[in-house]
């Protein structure tokens, strides 16, 4: 027997243009707004915790390079993927 998910209500205010959009993604794929927005929220989550093993495993391949070239480039993949560019 599977155990019930346990939800629990949470109050969001979105800027407009985003509730806006949400309302279309809703719209175009047959769900509701709190779904939609409950899907939008896991992909973020999903991608959030890629992006973080990405960076942990730059940063590993970083530390076990040896080559002053290899190093350079990961450090400087490293430094866009902190501070953007």
């Amino acid at each position: 027997m599977r155990a019930a998910v346990k939800t629990v209500r949470q109050s969001v205010s979105l800027p407009a243009g985003v509730a806006v959009q949400v309302r279309h993604l809703a719209k175009a794929r047959k769900l509701s707004a709190n779904r939609m927005l409950v899907e939008l929220i896991e992909y973020g989550m999903e991608a959030e915790k890629r992006k973080q093993q990405e960076f942990f495993d730059l940063a590993e391949r970083f530390r076990n390079a040896t080559d002053p070239e290899e190093v350079k480039r990961l450090g400087d993949q490293m430094g866009r993927m902190v501070f953007g560019a």
